[in-house]
């Protein structure tokens, strides 16, 4: 089974502060790359933690070619945002990330400072990394709106604290957006959202969910590695040896296989 893990955040030297308050521990490129070979994760998707760390990923990307691609954090808002996305081949990123936190005052989703990034993203059919808590609608909107970008939500959007009922209300919210085939689900940071301790049995019942109805061909599995929930060794083996009612085939999507196709490599 060929593993790769759908999200690892990078940050910025000197982002210790920042990281924290995200509940986020700061890993060097050296050191995530020790941890996947010494349990044989085959590649990885960088996540910058902030924008400032888009060149940070960049650069262990070009270091270690054989284990990162890089997931861009985009400044929406900013105009030198656009002049990157319309020189896409050189920008060093494989997809985008995008983040629309609710507690802004206004999301960008419903402001227009987004609108116009989409139709340039299905013009490049991009696979696009986005975490929206509370907007799912929008969410299924932009799907049905551009069919050739390749929508990945991000922690089954669940908020970075969610746990118990909430977990269970996110997740049955993402249910209607099986309906588009260009959405797809990342079961990752399950651990960080688990009551109880390994195998973090309380989150199995979302796993199986989001593969039944959105199939394990669109259930990406990821780490969110810095979050340091758990080992690196359990945030795998929770999938790989802890779920019986995973098929083998299903597995080999879910580990790997999903997030290659779904992404790219």
């Amino acid at each position: 089974m060929r593993l790769v893990d759908s999200q690892i955040h990078l940050f910025a030297p000197g982002a210790e502060d920042f990281a924290t308050r995200m509940l986020q521990t700061l890993m060097p490129p050296q050191d995530v790359v020790a941890e996947m070979d010494a349990m044989q994760v085959a590649g990885a998707y960088l996540v910058p933690g902030n924008a400032a760390a888009n060149t940070s990923c960049v650069e262990a990307a070009r270091r270690w070619p054989d284990h990162f691609r890089v997931m861009g954090i985009l400044g929406l808002d900013k105009p030198e945002t656009r002049a990157l996305v319309a020189d896409w081949p050189s920008s060093g990123f494989i997809g985008a990330r995008l983040t629309f936190p609710p507690y802004r005052k206004v999301s960008w989703l419903k402001d227009g400072t987004a609108d116009w990034f989409w139709p340039e993203a299905n013009r490049l059919a991009l696979p696009v990394m986005i975490w929206a808590p509370q907007q799912i609608d929008e969410i299924g909107h932009l799907a049905g709106a551009y069919p050739k970008i390749r929508f990945i939500v991000d922690h089954m959007n669940l908020f970075v604290e969610d746990k118990g009922e909430t977990v269970a209300r996110a997740v049955e919210a993402l249910m209607p957006l099986a309906q588009h085939p260009n959405i797809a689900i990342k079961v990752s940071a399950l651990p960080a959202h688990s009551s109880e301790s390994y195998p973090f049995r309380d989150m199995h019942r979302y796993i199986e969910r989001v593969v039944a109805t959105f199939g394990a061909d669109r259930t990406l599995w990821g780490t969110d590695l810095t979050r340091k929930a758990c080992s690196y060794r359990e945030a795998i083996t929770m999938f790989t040896e802890e779920l019986p009612f995973l098929q083998p085939a299903q597995l080999e999507q879910i580990m790997g296989g999903s997030a290659t196709r779904w992404i790219g490599w």
